[in-house]
């Protein structure tokens, strides 16, 4: 027993690593950000992604600017879920909600099933479908009516130079994450 547990232990755990690892369809995002305007030109969407741990989870950061509005901010960690097999992912943001759920993969598609966001005691529907591109990833996301499914908004996220300052600053602080990892 005893060595079978110094076997596992031996085993990597870093799921970046990994060939064929849970993680290998949200890969392309790691270490980049990515910037889209809403259609309504007022609004713009950023979101930059980090390996984290090691490896073992990615985080997604991201801010809302414009609109007449202080930011929003909200964070993404992607997880490896053991036991139901699965990429799986928590949502919060800085007005108080959060969602969560599965990610699943249509060919190169980024599939979000239909989940609920939840702040101050409400609940929205909605769900969402991510197409990588050259540089690029166009989101879709719907929102559940009473009537059906309606649309909610379209980007086009492009990647961001890693010479920016926001990219800079969200791979220095993977870095120092690194240095309080185990």
């Amino acid at each position: 027993m005893r060595k079978t547990m110094w076997i596992l232990a031996a085993l990597p755990l870093t799921a970046a690593s990994a060939a064929d690892s849970p993680y290998q369809p949200l890969a392309f995002l790691a270490g980049h950000c990515w910037k889209g305007t809403f259609p309504d030109g007022k609004q713009t969407d950023e979101h930059c992604f980090s390996w984290i741990y090691d490896g073992k989870f990615l985080r997604d950061q991201h801010t809302v600017h414009g609109g007449g509005h202080p930011d929003y901010l909200g964070e993404s960690i992607y997880f490896w879920n053991s036991t139901s097999k699965r990429v799986e992912y928590l949502y919060i943001e800085n007005q108080g909600g959060y969602s969560q759920g599965p990610v699943a993969t249509e060919g190169r598609t980024l599939v979000f099933p239909p989940t609920q966001y939840v702040e101050n005691g409400q609940t929205q529907t909605y769900r969402s479908r991510w197409v990588p591109g050259e540089n690029a990833y166009d989101v879709v996301t719907e929102f559940q009516s009473k009537e059906g499914w309606v649309p909610g908004f379209k980007l086009h996220m492009e990647q961001l130079p890693d010479t920016s300052p926001r990219v800079a600053a969200v791979l220095a602080s993977a870095r120092v994450m690194r240095r309080f990892e185990p």
